[in-house]
C-alpha cells in the first residue's frame, strides 16, 4: 500500500507506511495519477514561484520593513517559496543523500513555518484591531524579528527528525528507480510514524487552527460594533483567509490522523486504508495549494501592498512619473488603517 506523507514524496514511496495486511488488495483508483500529480507539483510550483517572488521584491525593494505585519509577511513568503521549490524534485530521483537530505529539509521547513507565520499574522490582526491601544508597544519590528526567529528555530527542531531519518531507497514498482524517503529504525519504527503525524496535526489542527479561529472571531465582533466605511471590505477579507486555510489543510491533517488510527489499529479495513490512500494525494496537492494562494490572500489582496505595486508599476513605465512614493509601512500601526482592507 501507498501514501503520500508529508515530507513531499509522492504515495508511491511509502509502501512500507501501514502493516502491509492488505497490501496487495489496494491499487491505485486512477492509473496515471503519478503523471497528474507531476503536472500538479509543477503547476503549483509555477504559481507559488511567480507569486511569492513578486512580494518578496516588492517587500524588499519598495515597502519600508518598519512593522511587525511587514516582518511576518517577509517571512511568510520566504517559507512558502521554500515549500513551492522543493516540489518539482519529489517527481525524480534524488541523485545523492546529501539531495536527498538538503530537499527533505527545505519541504519540511516552508510545511511548518509556513503554518505558524499564519498563525502569527492572524495574533497581529488581533493584537491591531481587538487591542489596538495596548498593543503598539509590542506590534514593533524588534518583536516581530523575535518571534520570526522563534518560529524559524522551533520549525527546525520539528524538521529535523525527517531529514535524519531521509534516505535513498529503491523502488522496485517503479522500475528499480531510486527515491527519497524516511527510513526510520525497525525497532522504532511505529514511534517515529506516530511522532510524525503527532507533530503535524498539533501545529496544523490543534493549536494552529483554534487560534487562528479565536482571533478571526475576536476581530468579527470588534468589526461588527465599528462604524469604519471599510467594514464590510475587511470582514469578507477575513471570511477568506480563515476558509482558504481550512480549506486547505484541514482536510489533509483529519486524513494524518486518521492514517495514526491505524498504526494505533483502531481503524484496520482495507476499505477504509483504500479510501484514506486515495482521499490523501488529493489532499496534499490541495494542502500544498495554499503557498499559491497566500500572496493573493497577504498581499495583493490588501489595498497598502496593491497601492505599493501601482506605485511600482507607474515608476516602470517610460508615460508616466508617479508624484507619490509607496505607501510607509508605519501607516498601518493605528486602529483606523488596521480596520481596512489590508488586514
Amino acid at each position: 500500500m501507498c501514501i503520500t506523507n508529508e515530507s513531499g514524496n509522492t504515495s508511491e514511496m511509502y509502501e512500507e507506511y501501514y502493516y502491509g495486511f492488505c497490501d496487495n488488495e489496494i491499487t491505485s483508483v486512477f492509473p496515471n495519477v503519478s503523471k497528474v500529480r507531476l503536472v500538479f507539483y509543477y503547476t503549483l510550483f509555477g504559481l507559488g514561484l511567480l507569486g511569492n517572488w513578486t512580494v518578496l521584491w516588492v517587500l524588499l525593494r519598495y515597502s519600508k520593513l518598519r512593522t511587525m505585519t511587514d516582518v511576518f509577511l517577509l517571512n511568510l513568503v520566504m517559507s512558502d517559496l521554500l515549500l513551492a521549490v522543493s516540489l518539482p524534485v519529489w517527481a525524480y530521483s534524488s541523485e545523492s543523500i546529501a539531495s536527498c537530505k538538503l530537499i527533505t529539509g527545505l519541504y519540511q521547513l516552508g510545511f511548518y513555518s509556513g503554518t505558524l507565520f499564519v498563525t502569527l499574522m492572524s495574533m497581529d490582526r488581533y493584537l491591531a484591531i481587538v487591542h489596538a491601544v495596548a498593543a503598539m508597544r509590542t506590534r514593533t519590528l524588534r518583536y516581530g524579528i523575535i518571534a520570526s526567529v522563534t518560529v524559524w528555530f522551533i520549525s527546525v527542531i520539528m524538521a529535523a527528525p525527517q531529514v535524519v531519518f531521509a534516505s535513498l531507497v529503491d523502488e522496485m514498482e517503479d522500475n528499480f528507480t531510486i527515491q527519497c524517503h524516511p527510513v526510520y529504525p525497525e525497532e522504532m519504527q511505529q514511534f517515529w510514524k506516530k511522532r510524525r503525524n503527532f507533530s503535524e496535526n498539533t501545529v496544523g489542527l490543534f493549536i494552529c487552527l483554534p487560534v487562528m479561529i479565536f482571533c478571526y472571531v475576536k476581530i468579527l465582533i470588534v468589526l461588527s460594533r465599528s462604524r469604519n466605511s471599510k467594514k464590510g471590505k475587511a470582514i469578507k477579507l477575513i471570511f477568506t483567509v480563515v476558509c482558504v486555510f481550512v480549506v486547505c489543510w484541514v482536510p489533509y491533517n483529519i486524513l494524518v490522523f486518521l492514517q495514526t488510527l491505524e498504526l494505533l489499529q483502531v481503524l484496520n479495513s482495507c476499505n477504509t486504508s483504500k479510501a484514506i490512500n486515495t482521499a490523501m494525494g488529493f489532499a496534499e496537492i490541495i494542502a500544498l495549494s495554499h503557498c499559491c494562494i497566500n500572496p493573493v490572500i497577504y498581499a495583493f489582496i490588501g489595498e497598502k501592498f496593491r497601492k505599493t505595486v501601482g506605485y511600482v508599476l507607474m515608476k516602470l513605465s517610460p508615460c508616466t512619473h508617479p508624484s507619490r512614493g509607496p505607501i510607509s509601512s508605519h501607516t498601518d500601526d493605528t486602529s483606523n488603517t488596521a480596520v481596512r482592507s489590508d488586514l
